[in-house]
């Protein structure tokens, strides 16, 4: 077993990029993730593994500061919060563009606008439906836990890396700023620059052999046909990791007649309400997505083949139901549960809305 410590989410993401051989982290404060960079501050990892911490004068600069790491084939990464992420979303694009891999972190929080620093989930759209420009995709893990956000920190490198593209941590402020028991990944050696140059030297920028052409980081390119091309790439690309790296979480699913999808700490309050259900003599189970792009379209569908009617929940006004909708062809009543604004439901007020919705038809 590895070391065990009582951490809060976002102290864990920044012991989890040390010990994962993060290269580099660019960020700038904003609440409610701004322990993250805190407590890289507070570590000194330059000190113990040569890893790089700056805060950059703006969410615009840390972004292009990784767009820069990446090209050069580190493990790079940033963290923020929701309008802090909206401005990182020109950087992301050509990031995704220039097929590179980076991890950002969105500790999400309650908008439009400035909103509140109390916890959301109304970023969904905006980090799996590509919130800037161009037919992009980035890979979006949602964690319910601080363990999971630990170990998040090291599956996300992996998965930025194996598909050359950025991955996205969705969280929240709950999970962000809760405590709890978390078991630490063990630590990984940095890449060397020889590793780098060895494994990535087809598309980093690690100095010019004579062996091969130049490696030009770029997302420009003005022939349309060959963008035309380029896209055809990237949207092979989504394909392969919608078939292959869909990931979720059933609970009670077995035999239950109706059904919960909820992602993150969402996820995490609905399984309480599927006991009190269960107690109740009512079959209901919870699906949670834990990648929500690629999202588990696959076994909604098989799901929806057994049940009457699913709730989503989230807090937000609804914005993961249309994925739902979509994944089980309309073929069950599919109805959403939401508070938003910083408000958090609870399992009775899930309990209330499943009963109301679904099973009373209203």
């Amino acid at each position: 077993m590895g070391e065990l410590r009582l951490m809060k989410g976002n102290e864990v993401i920044a012991e989890a990029a040390i010990r994962c051989g993060c290269d580099g982290y660019f960020g700038y404060p904003i609440t409610p993730q701004s322990e993250v960079m805190e407590t890289l501050m507070a570590r000194k990892p330059w000190e113990e593994t040569g890893m790089i911490v700056v805060q950059a004068e703006s969410e615009i600069a840390a972004i292009n500061m990784v767009y820069g790491g990446a090209g050069a084939g580190k493990k790079v990464m940033t963290s923020s919060s929701s309008p802090g992420i909206s401005l990182k979303q020109e950087g992301l694009t050509y990031i995704a563009g220039s097929e590179l891999p980076c991890l950002v972190v969105n500790v999400v929080r309650g908008g439009p606008g400035l909103g509140t620093i109390q916890p959301s989930q109304s970023d969904y759209f905006q980090a799996v439906k590509g919130g800037g420009h161009g037919d992009y995709k980035l890979i979006v893990l949602a964690p319910n836990s601080v363990q999971e956000m630990n170990d998040f920190v090291d599956l996300g490198f992996e998965l930025a890396f194996k598909y050359r593209n950025p991955v996205m941590i969705l969280s929240d402020g709950v999970i962000g700023q809760m405590m709890e028991k978390v078991e630490l990944s063990d630590y990984k050696p940095r890449m060397t620059d020889e590793f780098i140059a060895k494994e990535y030297g087809s598309w980093a920028a690690t100095g010019k052999p004579k062996s091969r052409e130049r490696n030009i980081v770029t997302s420009l390119e003005l022939d349309p046909a060959r963008q035309e091309k380029f896209n055809e790439k990237l949207q092979k690309k989504y394909a392969e990791i919608r078939e292959k790296e869909a990931r979720f979480e059933n609970f009670k699913t077995e035999d239950a007649e109706y059904l919960i999808v909820a992602y993150g700490s969402s996820s995490r309050i609905s399984k309480k309400s599927v006991e009190l259900l269960r107690a109740k003599g009512i079959k209901v189970g919870l699906l949670r997505p834990i990648t929500l792009f690629p999202f588990p379209e696959k076994e909604l569908l098989r799901l929806s083949k057994q049940i009457k009617g699913i709730l989503t929940v989230e807090m937000s006004a609804g914005q993961m139901i249309e994925d739902v909708k979509l994944a089980v062809n309309c073929s069950v009543p599919v109805k959403h549960y939401g508070r938003f604004g910083g408000m958090i439901p609870s399992p009775d007020d899930i309990v209330t809305a499943l009963e109301q919705q679904i099973i009373g038809g209203k």
